[in-house]
This record gives C-alpha cells, structure tokens and sequence, in this order.
C-alpha cells in the first residue's frame, strides 16, 4: 500500500510543480529500491514489507532532525527550512507516533505478556515492539524504557 501511496503522491507533486516533495518522495522511491534490490540477496522476490517501509521512512527523518541540529550549529537557516519540509512529506506516510507515556504503558504491557523479568529478555521485548509498533515509536526511546523496567 506504501508504495502505491509513494507514486500517486510524487504523481500529485509533479503536477503541482512542488520541487520538496517530488525530490524527497524521489529520495523515498530510491531508497525502497535499494532496500528491494538488498532482500532479493536474500530470497525475497516481493520486496521488503510494510513494516520493513515504515522502519526506512523512521530512519529517514532521524537522520533528517540530525541533520537539522548540524545545521542549526553552521548557522543555515535555509537548510533547516528544507529538512524540516522533507520531514514533513515523509512523516505523512507515517502512523501517528506514540508519546513517551504511551511508550511507556506498551512496554509495560509486553513485559508482562512475555513474563520478561531481566535484561536478558531485552531483544525478545524489542522484537514483540517492533513487529506491532514498526512506524509508531521511536525505537531509541523504547530501548531506554524497556532496559529502565527490566534493569
């Protein structure tokens, strides 16, 4: 579905002549094509998933607000006007986010579904996380949470 909703939007964009959003969702495309390309070498003729999307586009706009802090510091203004723009058309492919006290409240959930009781089941409570919640946290912030209830 993503990527359907990619192209119609770069389609859109192209039309409306908005240079942002047809050089992101372009960046987007090229991106999924690479992500594609790499899972062939691994078997998967169809293509990554939807969640496998979700985590690209996550990745996209953490390396976008890194980009803005840098930019702040060099003083260019108009290089932060531009990031924040493309953050802006990918996080409007994204699932609402959640905020840290529903992180919170999730993890707490987990632990007890799964019976996690020390930081050796970490990666089984990140992995039930992410398989529900791809596209929805901010896996940085979970870890924190997930290690301060298990630690």
């Amino acid at each position: 579905m993503l990527r359907e909703q990619f192209s119609e939007r770069l389609k859109e964009s192209l039309k409306a002549k908005d240079q942002r959003a047809t050089g992101t969702l372009r960046l987007m495309l090229a991106a999924l094509k690479d992500r594609d390309i790499a899972a062939r070498g691994h078997g998967n003729t169809d293509g990554i998933g939807e969640d496998e999307i979700l985590q690209m586009l996550q990745t996209m706009v953490k390396q976008r607000r890194e980009s803005i802090g840098m930019y702040e510091k060099g003083n260019r203004p108009d290089l932060v006007q531009q990031e924040k723009e493309e953050i802006a058309v990918i996080e409007g492919f994204m699932p609402k986010q959640l905020g840290e006290a529903e992180i919170d409240q999730v993890a707490k959930g987990v632990i007890g579904e799964l019976g996690a009781s020390g930081i050796k089941d970490m990666g089984r409570v990140m992995g039930v996380l992410k398989e529900r919640y791809a596209g929805q946290i901010d896996f940085a912030k979970a870890s924190a949470v997930v290690k301060k209830h298990l630690g």
